[in-house]
This record gives structure tokens, C-alpha cells and sequence, in this order.
């Protein structure tokens, strides 16, 4: 079976799973064996505090946008602490990632390569693993964000920067027909995205002119511009700048000098970065 026909994984995943309506799944115990041993270990993984090393690039994050990067590494505001939930939401997506790869495996397609080590331009990182011989990034998303993936949507918006690290992996294992195997964690459904290869970006210019830019004395050009609030003149910024933990040091300059000023809306904080029309709703001052 081949990864250069994505759709097949995911059809003969859900293809094996119907014949519990019939019969009992034929699952090797060699298999069950080694599914029980990788969530032990994923258990055992997650249980150990993780050092603080400071900033450093990763596979994991040289797809980010560089002004983000360029304040993780030279913020003095930013906290290491994570809350308990956020906790909780890293160990159920291993777990869930380990199920989808033994999902692969139950259908009949090759599993290999799981956690190898590669190295582009001084950068490390660590691949999911290879599915059928070619690189696959396993994914555990929301709703929302599952239908970036089967809907073929990631390109339009990838504040992960989940195809820079792809790119990655498949530059150093000499492959380009990998892809991203996703689960969604509200309802179960699988998909296969195989983006296209003008949707990846070069790997080696990017980690060039990120060690560039990351040792400016000041920050890159914004990630995101701020958008309007209705037509009032009211700026804020953009959705993907919300959870940022830099918001409000890169967007110090806002409002005059002033900074981001926060509305209290009923579906959340609001940040503006302009305020022509003040709104009419409670104004909240933080941090």
C-alpha cells in the first residue's frame, strides 16, 4: 500500500474497523503487545518535568512566524509555567497519536521510523514516523482544526508552521509524497492530507533567514496585521495573535503608545489596537 494515494489509509483503516459488526477484529498479539508498551512509555514520557534549555530552534517550531520566534527568544515577560490542563490535553494527544498509529498498523500498512532523529542545517527534530516508506506527521485536532486537514485547508493557515516541519523531514529522508494523518478527538473521524509540494516551503531558506533574523537587535515586521472592527474605525488584532503570549510587548506601540487596550465582549476579550469609537462594553486592564 502507498501514501501516494492518501485517501486509501484512512478508507482502509475504517474498512478494517467495520468488521467488528460482523466479527472480532483479528489484532496480532505481537501487535497488542507492542501498543500496550508505547503507551506505558508515552505515560512515562509525559510524567517527566522537561528541562528548561531556554529558547532554541526546533523542527517543532521553525515554521512559526519569525516575530513570534524572535520574542520567544528575547522576551523577559514570557513564563515557562503550563497550566494542569494544558497538562492533561499533551498526554491524551500521545495517547491518541499512539492509537492512530496502531490504527495504521491493524489496516496493514508498514509503521517505521517512529521518533527518528533527522538534522537540517544544524536543526534537530523528531519525526513521527514513516507510513508505507513515506514521512507522515500524526495529528490529534479539534474540530476546527481537523478540517484544515480533510478539507485540505492547512495551507490557507498554518500558525503552526506544521509544513515547515514536514518539509523538514522529508528533506532529510530524500522523500516528498508525506503527509499529515489526522484524528479528530470530538468525533473520531480520520483523514489524510497530502499537500502539495509548492505548499512547502524550502526548508534550508527558511532556517537560513531565520538564524538572521532571530539575532536582530529588533523584532521582525508583524506577524499578523490588525484588522478592522467594524466600521467604526476600530482596529484589533488578528485571531491568530489572541492566544500569543507576546501580544501585548509586541503590541506596545498600539493606540498611540498607549498598548493594547482589552474589551470584555460575551464571547471573550477583545484586543484593540486602535480605538476610534470606544465600545460599548466593559473595558478590562491586563496583564
Amino acid at each position: 500500500m502507498s501514501v501516494r494515494e492518501p485517501q486509501k489509509i484512512v478508507e482502509d483503516i475504517y474498512n478494517k474497523i467495520d468488521e467488528l459488526n460482523d466479527k472480532p477484529l483479528d489484532i496480532s498479539e505481537d501487535l497488542i503487545e507492542s501498543f500496550g508498551e508505547a503507551m506505558k512509555e508515552a505515560l512515562r514520557s509525559w510524567s517527566e518535568p522537561q528541562k528548561n534549555e531556554g529558547f532554541r530552534l526546533r523542527m517543532s517550531n521553525i515554521g512559526k512566524p519569525m516575530r513570534q520566534l524572535w520574542f520567544d527568544k528575547n522576551s523577559k515577560n514570557i513564563t515557562n509555567r503550563i497550566s494542569a490542563s494544558t497538562f492533561i490535553k499533551f498526554l491524551y494527544g500521545h495517547l491518541l497519536e499512539e492509537l492512530v498509529l496502531l490504527l495504521a498498523q491493524m489496516s496493514g500498512h508498514e509503521v517505521t521510523d517512529q521518533q527518528k532523529e533527522i538534522e537540517v542545517s544544524g536543526i534537530k527534530g523528531h519525526m513521527d514516523c514513516k507510513i508505507d516508506g513515506e514521512v507522515v506527521d500524526i495529528k490529534s485536532a479539534s474540530g476546527f482544526s481537523f478540517s484544515k486537514f480533510s478539507k485540505g485547508l492547512l495551507s490557507d493557515e498554518d500558525p503552526f508552521g506544521y509544513l515547515a516541519q514536514l518539509a523538514a523531514y522529508e528533506h532529510a529522508e530524500g522523500t516528498n509524497n508525506g503527509g499529515f494523518l489526522a484524528i479528530n478527538k470530538e468525533t473520531g473521524e480520520l483523514a489524510f492530507y497530502q499537500p502539495e509540494e509548492l505548499d512547502k516551503p524550502n526548508v534550508k531558506l527558511r532556517i537560513k533567514e531565520l538564524k538572521h533574523k532571530l539575532e536582530l537587535v529588533n523584532p521582525p515586521e508583524l506577524c499578523y496585521d490588525p484588522i478592522p472592527e467594524g466600521k467604526s474605525g476600530n482596529m484589533r488584532i488578528a485571531k491568530n495573535c489572541v492566544y500569543c503570549p507576546h501580544k501585548f510587548e509586541c503590541h506596545k506601540d498600539s493606540n498611540d503608545g498607549e498598548g493594547l487596550r482589552v474589551f470584555k465582549y460575551s464571547k471573550g476579550p477583545m484586543y484593540f489596537t486602535k480605538v476610534v469609537k470606544k465600545p460599548k462594553v466593559d473595558e478590562v486592564y491586563e496583564p
